[in-house]
């Protein structure tokens, strides 16, 4: 009887609420918070299948991705009503996701024309090498100046040219004015807000940066670039600001509530680590590795291997603020891989007690660059190595060196950074999935010789989303303003051992990462449908033919016996 009334009472005293959208590459999540305290009231999570269709390749399913949002939402309202929290109260819902994913669909049927195309897949690897090789002296940043970016497999435009060459449904419905292009907030947005039946096509500048399609200085869609990919402007969708409302859901128990809140969730986590000076930043842990820091209302070119991209723009009438990011592809990836293609750990939990085990590497480097090399060094040539083995190696040791291979890269990204800031970072603010790791915070701060700040609510990601969605003209239930913004409260992990030590681990890790580039070389020769040719890599070719003639000769020599 207590319990009820004091459930009842408290629902009273939530007021507003507001909801995210958090579908990142290996999750969807649905979250709830309360605008006026930021505190996370209830949430769901569904795993996202990831396919690899061929080396290199990443898929996803749009409608897979589209149905884990609906099963999320439903299930956290479940959750709410449970807890006697009337979902009425939700105001607002914002949406953050995986950047640079890429998606085209039919906006008549409502289908999408091929799978997403993630982020991290590199089967337009030889579209890149062909595009820098026309370039003025073979210059992967002949684009940076408009778009902040170097010419990579990571942004969507080459994707979407893949797709436009390569599938025929997606060629046809861009001739017949069918087709739609967007990254995942685009497709979540379309369908949430009515679909074929009237959807809004759009986009947020954050996400819309991350295309190569998008002039960061003018703000919009650029029609040089777009001519460059030869990318036709009407299937792109429209560029919007990252907090007003885009529309209103269409259907399920929030039917009528407005969508008001869009990111790439980089920059929601930037948002909900409340970085809102020029100067601050933080570094999340999730699939990949991504440390964003708040360069203000102006952009800043890095020469030191880092991307300019938009940190947001909270609002239609409010000022663009830029950050510089230095992106790492693999990150919580390689746990992935220990656990399904290695299976030496059950789970990521586990990753971590192995580690602490032995509390060494004893020497062993693991580079994971299952997708070429990102940010300082976009090698796309480069692939993974594990280095420094000895008989004495086990598990434990590589586990420890996964764990590793995640704050060295973070160190690689932190020291280029500094470099193009001129003002080092005296702490590391971090978020993610990874950070419930505490042997991976305690190493961070190890191998970066600063101390690494952690706030306890772990969902920076979504609150940001929720912040952008709550803030909006027309919601107006969040403030952002600075005497406004909640407290955090947060853990502190120092540096425990000498900066001899961390240094030298840090040059050894350097060496390793040498060793893992120019793997993959030679521009693979397509024999017409898209696929490659074993023999376009020329070690594996002169392998093959080597083993051919070993073959015949070992024949002819036991003829003759």
């Amino acid at each position: 009887m207590n319990g009820t009334m004091a459930a009842s009472s408290h629902r009273i005293m939530l007021g507003p609420l507001v909801a995210a959208i958090d579908q990142g590459t290996s999750s969807t999540r649905f979250l709830v918070f309360n605008s006026k305290t930021a505190e996370l009231l209830s949430h769901h999570q569904v795993e996202i299948k990831q396919s690899f269709p061929k080396e290199g390749w990443v898929e996803e399913d749009p409608k897979e991705i589209l149905q884990s949002v609906y099963e999320c939402m439903e299930r956290t309202c479940e959750k709410l009503t449970q807890l006697n929290i009337d979902i009425s109260n939700i105001k607002a819902i914002g949406v953050t996701n995986q950047r640079e994913t890429t998606l085209v669909w039919d906006k008549e049927t409502g289908e999408p024309l091929y799978n997403a195309i993630v982020w991290l897949d590199l089967r337009t690897q030889s579209t890149v090498e062909r595009l820098i090789n026309k370039t003025p002296g073979r210059n992967k940043n002949h684009l940076k100046h408009k778009t902040g970016l170097p010419i990579s497999t990571y942004f969507s435009a080459v994707k979407l040219r893949w797709l436009m060459d390569n599938v025929d449904e997606v060629r046809e419905a861009v001739v017949c004015h069918r087709a739609m292009f967007g990254t995942v907030d685009s497709w979540l947005i379309w369908c949430l807000t009515g679909g074929k039946k009237g959807g809004v096509h759009c986009t947020d500048v954050t996400n819309a940066s991350r295309t190569m399609l998008f002039n960061i200085h003018t703000m919009d869609w650029d029609p040089e670039l777009c001519k460059y990919f030869g990318i036709p402007m009407e299937i792109l969708p429209r560029v919007r600001s990252s907090s007003e409302i885009y529309g209103l859901m269409k259907s399920g128990a929030l039917s009528g509530i407005p969508i008001s809140g869009c990111l790439g969730d980089q920059s929601a986590a930037l948002v909900g680590q409340m970085c809102f000076q020029d100067g601050q930043a933080k570094n999340t842990y999730g699939t990949g590795c991504f440390l964003l820091r708040n360069t203000g209302p102006k952009p800043v070119m890095s020469d030191h291997g880092l991307l300019t991209t938009v940190a947001y723009k909270l609002g239609r009438d409010k000022p663009a603020c830029y950050a510089l990011e230095g992106s790492v592809a693999i990150a919580g990836a390689v746990v992935r891989w220990l656990q399904d293609n290695l299976g030496i750990i059950g789970s990521s939990e586990e990753l971590e007690k192995l580690a602490a085990s032995v509390g060494t590497s004893y020497g062993c480097y693991f580079v994971p660059a299952f997708s070429g090399l990102y940010a300082p060094y976009w090698e796309p040539s480069a692939r993974g190595i594990i280095c420094g083995l000895t008989q004495f190696t086990n598990k434990s040791h590589l586990a420890f060196a996964a764990l590793e291979a995640v704050c060295f890269q973070t160190r690689e990204i932190l020291d280029a950074m500094n470099q193009d800031s001129g003002i080092p970072l005296t702490q590391l603010q971090v978020d993610g999935g990874m950070t419930s790791n505490r042997l991976l915070m305690q190493l961070q701060a190890d191998i970066l010789c600063i101390p690494v700040v952690k706030p306890s609510m772990p969902e920076t990601t979504a609150l940001g989303a929720a912040m952008a969605a709550g803030a909006a003209e027309g919601v107006s239930v969040w403030s952002l303003s600075p005497e406004d913004l909640s407290e955090v409260t947060s853990e502190k992990f120092e540096p425990q051992i000498n900066p001899e030590e961390s240094e030298f681990r840090y040059a050894r890790w350097k060496k390793a990462v040498q060793k893992s580039m120019n793997w993959e070389t030679t521009e693979p020769v397509g024999n017409g449908n898209g696929e490659t040719s074993i023999f376009s890599s020329a070690p594996l070719g002169f392998y093959i033919m080597g083993s051919m003639l070993m073959l015949v000769g070992a024949r002819y020599l036991a003829g003759h016996d």
